[in-house]
């Protein structure tokens, strides 16, 4: 049966998912139906007979890209699974698992998660002789966040530190010898970190133009989604990749680009028009989710952003409930509002967990989490530890990393150290002779006859180089080996133990140990056992998030605490016109989170540490964020209440 496009979309959805040829940027306003732009779409092409398999569809999550075109398939047929779907890293890790040699690297290249990177960043610093008994200069993870600033952003190392750590300005020589040293390190080990992925990529496809144009002649159709979050080296390699055609449907909203902080580019939306000439653009303002006057409010705030493609959210939704502003004299009858309001939504029938609390940083929330559970209200926080960076997790796979390339110090390194018996010094000649043999572990040298769990790694490594054995199988005989340690290490191992069986039961879904361990860098799966064992004793939990990791969530019921001058927005961003701009387009996420009740609280004293470092004269009173003091919004758009403690 052909698909009734006409019943399904609403008139502007229908221009987009039509349109065959030719750029086009898509508007889509919080709550439009996104995501049903992009599944319909690949849809129609396949049904207008466009091989899936010259269709690429660039998602930020692989899950969201499978969940898009098994959604198409149910809407056409099976076809549509056959769609070139993933993220712009799992893309790249596809294409230089091919061509890598090309650029220098080899072929099967070991991909380093943050934790990782960090440590062979520090690595770099360390052989360099820097730091050292320099207690300011920065740690790994700085040091980390600035290199790779410089990579997804159009800033230099110089540039990156003035604007974002001045503070380091007096290092600014040595941080440019590191990223230097860094580079040499990973090419020299065969070591990939995320940037590597986008960079490595776009080096292939501007020093090699018969595999662009292969390609781009190959991917006639190409989708982004969530366009305001794409980085430099992104809308970089679209381009490239665009040398043979113009084909390019980018999805996105500007007044969601909230990820400057992870190099996302808010130009590239907003120049997309420029970049690619007589570009169609279509604007979806119809809202499926929240009521009119949650969309007034919201439509106000961003009509005073200075820069912008405009939109007028509206809704066919019956309703009328105006948010609310609400003042408390201090934090705690912050706290204490939520609680009763909570409490009486409850009573109603609305279930926790269709009611969110949003903040801007994580430690906004103390005082209320402290609240809630004395007044016995189950909750969930959002931003947790994802599975693969907790220690007894990484120390397993870990293990797997070594295996696959001899190379790897910086996993050999936590390997070494885990046996018991050795300390930093003995693992790091351990390594210089494991690469000088080029034959893993030996347990008749001397070095190895120190360690109590040399000879037992050693028949491991042997066994798992036997044939046909799976990556399930590679797992179950490291986890084995690990057991003893894994117990002398952690107290609670009875509580992580759990995790340990799951990375089999994860690595029995592939076929090569190389797609395992990519995946586990790229994909990794998001909550630990424990985390998962805790929050199946509720069902039904309050949510509390940050507003970045609410960001495509929504909820019956949104309560946004800390509404005040350095909080929304945040006192970083204070002075820096571009950073204030990013803050009102948090608020403005948080906000669109609401489908019929929106609470904004502020407290009208301000008792954060942050104030006590900041002002010796102790508590002072908190101004309201200047997002809303603009215009005629708390009065014409909100109802205002004062709650005296």
């Amino acid at each position: 049966m052909p698909i009734d496009y006409k019943k399904e979309l609403n008139p502007a959805q229908l221009e987009a998912v039509r349109m065959m040829e030719g750029s086009c940027l898509v508007i889509a306003g919080a709550g439009s139906g996104k995501t049903r732009i992009l599944v319909y779409r690949v849809a129609h092409l396949v049904e207008k007979g466009v091989n899936p398999e010259e269709i690429l569809l660039l998602t930020f999550t692989r899950k969201s890209a499978q969940e898009m075109l098994l959604r198409a398939s149910l809407i056409l047929d099976e076809r549509c699974k056959n769609v070139s779907g993933g993220t712009f890293h799992s893309f790249a890790n596809m294409v230089l698992r091919k061509y890598a040699r090309l650029v220098g690297m080899p072929n099967n290249f070991t991909i380093m998660d943050q934790a990782d990177a960090e440590n062979a960043v520090n690595l770099v610093r360390k052989n360099l002789g820097f730091g050292g008994g320099d207690t300011k200069f920065p740690r790994k993870k700085a040091l980390l966040n600035i290199i790779s600033k410089s990579v997804n952003t159009p800033h230099d190392i110089s540039l990156v530190i003035e604007s974002e750590y001045p503070h380091f300005m007096e290092y600014g020589d040595a941080i440019k010898k590191i990223k230097r040293s860094y580079i040499d390190y990973k090419r020299e080990k065969g070591l990939f970190d995320y940037d590597d992925l986008l960079v490595y990529l776009k080096k292939l496809l501007s020093s090699n133009k018969e595999i662009q144009a292969s390609l781009s002649k190959k991917y006639r159709y190409i989708m982004v989604d969530e366009y305001q979050d794409t980085n430099k080296l992104q809308a970089e390699i679209l381009h490239l990749l665009l040398s043979e055609h113009e084909n390019i449907m980018a999805v996105g909203d500007d007044s969601q680009s909230i990820y400057a902080f992870r190099g996302a580019n808010f130009k590239n939306i907003m120049d997309f028009p420029k970049t690619f000439k007589g570009s169609k653009i279509i604007t979806l303002e119809e809202n499926y989710r929240s009521m009119q006057p949650i969309l007034d409010l919201t439509n106000r705030v961003i009509d005073f952003a200075a820069e912008k493609f405009r939109k007028n959210l509206f809704t066919r939704k019956k309703g009328d409930n105006m948010p609310h502003f609400i003042e408390t004299e201090n934090e705690n009858g912050q706290s204490e509002h939520i609680v009763k309001k909570v409490t009486e939504l409850r009573s109603r029938g609305i279930k926790l967990g269709d009611i969110a609390v949003l903040f801007r940083s994580g430690w906004h929330s103390n005082d209320l989490e402290v609240g809630l559970a004395r007044n016995n209200i189950p909750f969930i926080k959002y931003g947790g530890r994802k599975f693969v960076e907790s220690s007894h997790v990484k120390d397993l796979i870990s293990h797997v990393q070594a295996f696959y390339n001899v190379n790897n110090e910086i996993s050999w390194n936590r390997v070494l150290t885990l046996m018991r018996g050795i300390g930093p010094k003995t693992a790091k000649k351990m390594f210089e002779r494991i690469i000088e043999d080029k034959n893993a572990l030996s347990s008749d040298d001397k070095l190895f006859k120190k360690a109590r769990d040399a000879e037992r790694l050693s028949k491991v490594f042997e066994e798992a180089r036997g044939e046909d054995k799976t990556p399930s199988d590679i797992i179950k005989m490291f986890n084995v080996y690990y057991e003893p340690i894994f117990k002398e290490r952690y107290d609670d191992f009875h509580k992580r133990i759990n995790d340990l069986g799951s990375l089999e039961k994860i690595a029995l879904r592939y076929e090569k140990i190389e797609d395992f361990l990519t995946d586990m860098a790229l994909e990794p799966p998001e909550e630990t056992a424990v985390k998962k064992n805790h929050d199946n004793t509720d069902k039904s939990k309050l949510i509390l998030s940050t507003i970045h990791s609410a960001k495509g969530l929504e909820w019956h019921t949104v309560f946004i605490i800390h509404v005040a001058e350095g909080y929304v927005p945040s006192y970083q961003s204070i002075g820096n016109d571009d950073s204030i701009e990013e803050e009102r387009r948090l608020l403005y996420v948080a906000m669109t989170r609401a489908k019929e009740n929106l609470y904004m609280l502020k407290p009208m004293i301000d008792f954060s540490p942050r104030n006590y470092l900041t002002n010796k004269n102790g508590p002072t009173f908190t101004e309201i964020s200047r997002f809303l003091r603009e215009g005629d919004i708390l009065k014409n758009y909100m109802t205002r209440k004062v709650r005296q403690a």
